[in-house]
């Protein structure tokens, strides 16, 4: 165990009120591509950057382009939870975890078994039709072609994902933010602190120590009291619970 496994260990056995805030690097171990290195492999196969391929006025004017590239880069089947997903689980089920609050979309957190999640930019996992409110799952809209239609209404489903131009979830924003302000250590993880409004909820945190793992740079350095730049499914694997 290095120095810095060693330090996180003994600052998870010295704190009970734990949340954990992360982004695209804590899926990028089980295979979910990081957003931000789509660039340069969405040049070849479609005509817009992903930020607006990934928008709301996108989606209400070019429906099938979306599905294209929803399909394509952001609907990844087989995907299981990898070692990060799995100790979180298990800190939440030893008492030692708050919550989990994430900028990702895939489910993994609740498939590992976290039970306490907060999703701030929603999750692939659920769509519902814009016409009659009808939700449907993902099997669902994997199993069609072209824009999905609802079998209730023939309306337009929309995926239950936060599209660039949409606000957050004010439910959703709530909860995490009382996670975040009543927890006493922050562990930030698997994200570049870039994407907001969902990186400022990091400031609500009052509590003792802030821990950031991440193989980059995020800016936010000076404001940890310890800083891990190992891949988080390493890293995490590393302590016990």
């Amino acid at each position: 165990m290095t120095d810095k496994i060693q330090e996180l260990q003994h600052l998870i056995d010295t704190h009970s009120r734990i949340v954990f805030f992360g982004g695209a690097g804590v899926s990028t171990e089980s295979g979910v591509p990081d957003f931000r290195s789509f660039d340069g492999l969405y040049n070849q196969k479609y005509d817009y950057p992903p930020e607006t391929i990934l928008s709301h006025s996108f989606f209400m004017s070019n429906v099938e382009a979306f599905y294209k590239f929803y399909r394509d880069k952001i609907l990844i089947k087989g995907i299981e939870p990898n070692a990060a997903h799995k100790k979180l689980a298990e800190m939440e089920a030893a008492g030692k975890l708050l919550a989990v609050v994430t900028q990702n979309i895939d489910g993994l957190h609740q498939k590992a078994g976290s039970k306490t999640v907060y999703e701030l930019h929603g999750t692939c996992a659920r769509s519902y039709c814009m016409k009659c409110g009808k939700q449907f799952d993902l099997d669902y809209v994997m199993n069609t072609t072209g824009v999905p239609k609802c079998d209730k209404c023939g309306g337009i489903i929309k995926p239950d994902v936060v599209l660039y131009e949409e606000g957050l979830d004010d439910a959703t924003v709530r909860g995490a933010i009382r996670s975040i302000a009543a927890a006493d250590m922050l562990i930030v993880g698997g994200t570049s602190l870039v994407v907001y409004p969902a990186a400022g909820l990091i400031d609500y945190f009052q509590g003792d120590k802030i821990v950031l793992i991440n193989k980059g740079a995020t800016g936010r350095e000076s404001m940890a009291d310890l800083v891990i730049t190992d891949p988080i499914g390493e890293v995490l694997s590393g302590i016990r619970v």
